[in-house]
């Protein structure tokens, strides 16, 4: 089993810094000129990059991760060689990057795109796809948990809706990191666009195929998740990737309580209900997303300590520090999942199907010796059950600043009826002379949330301060 942490890292870089080769290209045009039309070549990687393709790794990945191999290939003169680092690696967590045609390229003749891939051991490449182009990623695919082995196999990705596809930038892109935390090698070579014309039975989903719901306010803006199609591949079998949004056609039941674009945003605009369904190239979406929109939303209180005397970890009032991630999602006894929002400019963290969350800050960790507290607010929407709790851990990763290293320390502190209302923002001030057992504040590095009952809550303000 893969190092969970890494995972997370991971999920992560399609929004980190990408450093990557721009084409660019200038012209001149009579008011009578006609363009032309945008290559229509398939090719990505056949014994070296194709005319127009730049490679760029993704933030936080090993940079020389990716090689072309002259020795090891599928066929031709030449492969795509992928070292994954060990963990722990300085020069960087995984192997991960893409492969960007800064011009486009029309792929509407193609239903797919495919691979052959093979690796120095068996392991499970993590995701692998296309669409992602440096900008919206508007048409990305995503591909996920891809089974290799030591013998050359040949990889299908299916393009959802090949008509979308006039001008794409991302060809191909892929993330990968240790096995059981040790490094390995893999090659990729003939990458491809196809129209193989044997991928049938597209069944698209929304939300993962759940009719599910959500609270918010008038001015929210929310997103439609967890989009999928599966298709019945030339093997016989069945395949799903991930989607975005764009590939879909959205509807509301009210567009006067909520309106929902062509990239999925959902806006909330009064109190009301409203149902978000979608198609699939004319054919009804399984699952559908219900905005409950329970009117305007009451803010938390604005902070008023003086930013020098702050290390923030969320808030719009000061500078944050850098957050590895807000939702850790450490699997497999976490329930909860983010539905962050933003109200008139004022961002929130949101946890719905909350049991516990961690925030992660390791990289670097915090040095908040010269600070006396730690601060939140918190707000539960929904009715307090009886027995329920909150509680607020803060991790320190000790000497080493490396998670699990035999130094970390760490201090609870529970809340409880009657301090827990809802409908109302809390204010949570911990002084840090209460946590006997957090030996030091030099290499402060987690703040986990736990004791939720499956529940929503809301999050802002989180701060360390003197």
């Amino acid at each position: 089993m893969k190092n969970i942490k890494i995972n997370y890292l991971k999920l992560s870089i399609l929004t980190a810094f990408i450093s990557i080769l721009n084409v660019s290209c200038e012209r001149n045009l009579s008011d009578d000129a006609v363009l032309s039309t945008y290559s229509k070549n398939g090719e990505v990687f056949i014994d070296g990059f194709s005319a127009g393709l730049g490679y760029g790794a993704f933030g936080g990945s090993k940079y020389s991760a990716f090689t072309v191999d002259k020795e090891v290939k599928y066929a031709g003169t030449a492969s795509m060689r992928f070292d994954v680092p060990t963990e722990g690696d300085p020069d960087g967590a995984y192997a991960g990057g893409v492969y960007i045609d800064g011009t486009g390229r029309d792929l509407t003749d193609f239903d797919a795109i495919t691979f052959w891939v093979k690796g120095s051991q068996a392991a499970t490449l993590n995701e692998v796809g296309f669409g992602t182009d440096f900008g919206l990623n508007k048409y990305k695919v995503t591909f996920q948990n891809v089974p290799i082995d030591t013998n050359w196999k040949k990889v299908i990705i299916p393009i959802p809706d090949a008509s979308k596809l006039t001008q794409e930038k991302g060809m191909f892109w892929y993330s990968e990191g240790p096995e059981n935390g040790k490094g390995y090698t893999f090659w990729i070579d003939n990458v491809k666009y196809e129209k193989l014309g044997t991928i049938a039975h597209a069944q698209a989903k929304i939300q993962n195929g759940a009719n599910d719901q959500e609270t918010t306010f008038v001015g929210v803006k929310s997103n439609i998740d967890n989009c999928n199609v599966t298709f019945n591949m030339p093997t016989g079998i069945n395949q799903s990737v991930a989607i975005s949004p764009s590939y879909l056609t959205f509807t509301s039941s009210d567009t006067t309580v909520a309106t929902v674009d062509g990239a999925g945003v959902i806006t909330s605009l009064k109190a009301g209900t409203a149902i978000i369904t979608a198609t699939f190239k004319g054919t009804t979406v399984l699952g559908s997303h219900t905005i409950n929109c329970v009117g305007s939303f009451s803010h938390a209180p604005t902070p008023t300590k003086n930013a020098a005397n702050v290390i923030s970890i969320f808030s719009d009032a000061y500078t944050n520090v850098p957050v590895n991630y807000y939702n850790g999602y450490w699997a497999p006894w976490q329930t909860t999942v983010s539905n962050d929002f933003t109200v008139q400019g004022d961002n929130i963290l949101g946890y719905s199907i909350f049991n516990f969350v961690g925030i992660e800050f390791s990289s670097p960790t915090v040095n908040a010796s010269a600070m006396t507290h730690i601060h939140l607010d918190a707000f539960i929407p929904g009715a307090i059950a009886s027995g329920r709790q909150l509680r607020v851990i803060v991790v320190d990763f000790g000497a080493d600043g490396v998670y699990n290293g035999g130094d970390d320390t760490r201090y609870s502190t529970t809340f409880i009826a009657p301090f827990l209302v809802s409908q109302s923002w809390m204010s949570i001030n911990i002084p840090f002379s209460a946590m006997p057992t957090l030996a030091s504040r030099s290499h402060l590095a987690q703040i986990i949330l736990e004791g939720g009952d499956n529940s929503v809550l809301y999050v802002d303000n989180i701060y360390f301060y003197n």
